[in-house]
């Protein structure tokens, strides 16, 4: 679908949400958007409510629906924080409707990576773990860093995030992991170290090891460390807010529209990939 003059008409996943909410004022406050639909699962308590009353707004003429086909046929795109299940279930739809799928979900599995490459066939998929600006530009560093260090310098990948979360290691971790792979050139899932306990051993030379910590209501914190023979270089981000995903995401919508499709990152939105 090419863009036009007109608004980009957004729909948010998940929109009574804490997340949801946040997506549905940053498309409200975003020029070249709109908010043109809003989602919940079956038996939400929010089915039927308006999205922007939800959200602290006031009305926006968004009722919360669980007819997805439905909603996103009306629409250019699709701004999606919820669940694997939930996600791979709206690609198969947006894949359909042949528009911009932006997701930042985390806790993927095989099957999940597996059903969203064959939606990008058809649609315009942006997922990343993380839609801020500093973490993509933390994940270049790590990435050159990483290539500049080498093996004599050991990787951990240290997170920590509110105590509801419910996965590990969080998804921008694991970005994070893959960049410093990538500087390597070596694969994650053949480096990672992800627990340990009792007794390990020692260290493996070029393992990437990494730590998830949950407690309070932190937003996210990321260091990822690389030590070294006598010093060790940290580097870190520290999220304050969600809104700073909620307006990433809704920049990678914007940058999707009318592109091939095909899978994106972030870091293909704000021009990091050479970084």
């Amino acid at each position: 679908m090419e863009p036009s003059n007109s608004p980009m008409r957004l729909v948010v996943a998940g929109a009574a949400g804490r997340m949801g909410r946040m997506l549905v004022q940053a498309v409200h406050a975003t020029p070249g958007a709109v908010l043109a639909g809003a989602l919940e699962r079956p038996g939400s308590a929010a089915l039927g409510q308006d999205a922007g009353e939800l959200a602290g707004l006031g009305p926006l003429g968004a009722p919360v629906s669980d007819d997805a086909l439905a909603v996103l046929a009306k629409a250019d795109g699709l701004l999606d924080f919820t669940s694997p299940d939930a996600t791979t279930a709206f690609a198969a739809i947006a894949a359909q409707a042949r528009i911009v799928h932006v997701i930042g979900t985390t806790g993927m599995g095989e099957a999940h990576l597996a059903a969203l490459e064959a939606a990008a066939r058809h649609a315009v998929i942006v997922r990343s773990g993380n839609m801020s600006l500093g973490v993509n530009l933390l994940a270049g560093l790590v990435r050159k860093v990483a290539a500049t260090l080498g093996v004599d310098y050991d990787v951990e990948i240290v997170e920590m995030h509110h105590r509801m979360k419910v996965d590990a290691p969080s998804g921008t971790a694991l970005m994070l992991g893959e960049a410093a792979a990538e500087g390597r050139k070596v694969s994650l899932a053949d480096k990672a170290v992800r627990a340990r306990d009792g007794h390990t051993g020692a260290r493996k030379d070029g393992d990437i090891g990494f730590a998830a910590l949950r407690g309070g209501t932190v937003v996210g914190d990321h260091d990822a460390i690389f030590a070294g023979p006598g010093e060790r270089l940290i580097l870190g981000h520290r999220a304050e807010d969600r809104s700073v995903f909620a307006r990433g995401a809704v920049r990678a919508a914007l940058w999707g529209h009318g592109r091939k499709p095909g899978q994106y990152t972030m870091a293909d939105v704000l021009g990091l990939s050479d970084l």
